[in-house]
């Protein structure tokens, strides 16, 4: 029976080994592997560490006793209750050491890929709705006008990817953000996933915030921990933000050639959420090269991973890619690679009005008191200077800099025309030539 403990249908616990999808093997050097390494001799705590059921658990406890890797040792003490308390035999040893060898990965079971991409299509970005006031919330005071809501809004419901494109500072990276907080409800991360006898590690505390579970009843613990598949992790849905560091391999899947291991690429980490690529075409890659990688992705849905044998295999790609840049998409695209990218949205300065309200908004969230003659020195004399160019950056900028020269001068924080001109000079540099 499958149970909700959030807005998307939860994975059901699995009821025997069978209803795993794994193969009994995988289970098996899994179970010996931890008993190894973590030293646990007790079901109850075997179980935690795999994140399987007790039954279940004792179940392959009990397959591995049939081929005498493991061994009965009887209650091993008082505070143990009537637990039957278990060990590896030197058969047992012998296996673990093998297996270890093979891949050091140990814990929790993974989740087979088929059953993984079933859990993704139960909880897809795209079934997402939001509502203009969710999005509005969400932009963390903002000000933005109505029309690039218009736009915004369609985009993050569709799940489709979104190019934004405009100056610099004028919040490309806070609206990609707010875009990531909207989306606001929990989905279910695999801890791993299995394909073809590897395991792939996917959940990862730097990415995933785990989310709080209401619980029926405070005094039934066993009752909340069979409520769904324990071999997922229920978080907020995740989002990855890349910079200028983003680089072609860091799509690929992470082999640890030490310990053996997989680790999801951050594309799949993403899974169900929001990949933010900022400062497209600050990368070391050309963006084309970066949208090309993309393509498959975004029009099918899946992506192609790569074994270390070479091996390759698909993965659902169910996220929302958000690309941020400052150049015109003309100049690091062609027109093939832009049809590919579904909603593009210009992200402007603001225009005078909207100016004056961020600038108002941020002194009084800086606590500093509007000057009348500063604003209209501001307006009139400097904005002219730079054709009456605004950007949404420029208020905290020209507040926090006239803060800075205050607490230097030990003077009480205001707004005059000459702290204004102090300020004006750190907004933009000179240009001139140094000599060498």
């Amino acid at each position: 029976m499958n149970m909700q403990v959030s807005s998307v249908m939860a994975p059901p616990s699995p009821r025997s080994l069978e209803e795993t999808g794994l193969s009994t093997v995988l289970m098996r050097d899994i179970l010996l592997k931890t008993m190894f390494r973590q030293n646990l001799s007790q079901v109850s705590s075997l179980a935690r560490a795999l994140c399987l059921p007790v039954n279940v658990t004792q179940e392959l406890v009990d397959l591995a006793r049939s081929q005498r890797l493991v061994e009965a040792t009887g209650t091993l003490h008082a505070n143990s209750g009537s637990e039957m308390g278990y060990q590896l035999s030197d058969a047992g040893k012998a296996r673990a050491l093998d297996a270890l060898s093979q891949s050091e990965y140990y814990g929790a079971m993974p989740v087979p890929m088929e059953e993984y991409a079933r859990q993704v299509k139960r909880q897809s970005i795209r079934n997402i709705q939001i509502t203009r006031d969710q999005l509005t919330a969400a932009m963390g005071g903002l000000i933005l006008p109505d029309e690039l809501l218009d736009h915004l809004g369609p985009a993050v419901s569709a799940g489709r990817s979104i190019l934004m494109y405009g100056p610099p500072g004028n919040g490309k990276s806070s609206i990609s953000n707010g875009i990531r907080d909207a989306l606001g409800d929990n989905i279910f991360i695999p801890r791993a996933i299995e394909y073809s006898g590897q395991v792939i590690t996917v959940f990862d505390p730097v990415v995933h915030t785990v989310a709080e579970e209401p619980e029926d009843n405070p005094n039934s613990l066993r009752r909340t921990s069979n409520r769904y598949d324990r071999r997922y992790v229920l978080c907020r849905r995740p989002s990855v933000i890349t910079g200028g560091e983003l680089t072609l391999d860091m799509l690929d899947l992470v082999y640890n050639p030490t310990s053996r291991t997989y680790q999801a690429p951050l594309q799949l980490k993403s899974t169900g959420g929001v990949f933010i690529v900022d400062d497209l075409g600050r990368q070391a890659e050309p963006p084309q090269a970066l949208i090309n990688r993309w393509i498959v992705p975004l029009e099918e849905g899946k992506d192609i991973l790569a074994l270390q044998s070479g091996e390759k295999f698909e993965v659902p790609f169910d996220t929302l890619v958000i690309f941020s840049t400052n150049f015109h998409p003309n100049e690091i695209f062609d027109g093939a690679a832009l049809r590919r990218i579904f909603f593009k949205i210009k992200i402007d300065g603001p225009n005078q009005e909207d100016f004056l309200k961020i600038f108002a908004m941020v002194a009084r969230k800086k606590k500093m008191a509007l000057d009348e003659q500063t604003m209209l020195y501001l307006m009139k004399e400097k904005y002219p200077t730079i054709g009456n160019v605004y950007a949404n950056y420029q208020p905290v900028f020209l507040i926090d800099q006239m803060i800075s020269i205050c607490d230097f001068e030990g003077i009480p924080r205001q707004m005059t025309p000459e702290l204004l001109d102090r300020a004006w000079a750190n907004l933009f540099v000179r240009d001139e030539t140094i000599q060498r």
